[in-house]
């Protein structure tokens, strides 16, 4: 694994590289909004595409490699999440192929930027569709569906049957892939895997 700081508009991020044996694509994964790249489910993810020929990116936005918990603002985030693809794809990962992606939080950039980084597929790992109502609110927060159903090209849902956020519906161009556990999807990898190893070829054919 190489780790390479990238400069973007809001800070320097941290991608970690992982290069497959011949490549003939990449996958790139954000982390969720609390947690980091290390989570079970993104190096699940590592492990199954780098055993179908892809090179593996796991980004850490700027306020996560300042070493902060609290993220930035959507419209930050998303800024340097472009800034990153930019750079790897002009540098570290050439003219490859992008599928892009991420857990929750880096889910929803993954999907509000996809035109924007020329993607070719997007994974979402534990979407978080509909945000839960507090005790205190008069009505529930809007669904995110909004963000999925703008992506274009074919997208992976992979969904924990008893996610508290919901699970989002599948469409033409969306697989949703239910596997036994809550928003952590940690209790199914399995699951996660063979979702995620069945769908990957078909995007990069």
């Amino acid at each position: 694994m190489r780790t390479v700081d990238i400069d973007t508009p809001h800070g320097p991020a941290r991608a970690h590289v992982d290069r497959a044996s011949a490549s003939r694509g990449a996958l790139v994964l954000g982390h969720g909004a609390g947690g980091g790249v290390s989570s079970r489910d993104l190096q699940t993810a590592r492990d199954v595409a780098l055993s179908e020929g892809l090179d593996v990116v796991l980004v850490e936005q700027p306020y996560r490699a300042a070493g902060r918990r609290s993220p930035a603002p959507p419209a930050q985030l998303d800024a340097a999440w472009t800034a990153v693809l930019e750079s790897l794809r002009h540098r570290e990962l050439g003219g490859l192929p992008l599928v892009v992606g991420g857990r929750s939080s880096g889910a929803r950039v993954a999907c509000r930027t996809a035109t924007a980084t020329g993607a070719v597929g997007v994974l979402c790992l534990a979407f978080p569709l509909q945000p839960p109502r507090r005790a205190s609110a008069s009505s529930a927060p809007p669904s995110r569906l909004p963000e999925l159903d703008e992506v274009t090209v074919p997208t992976l849902v992979v969904q924990g049957a008893r996610d508290r956020f919901g699970v989002p519906p599948p469409r033409p161009n969306r697989t949703v892939a239910l596997v036994s556990s809550d928003h952590g999807l940690r209790s199914d990898l399995a699951g996660v895997a063979d979702a995620i190893r069945g769908w990957l070829p078909t995007v990069l054919s």
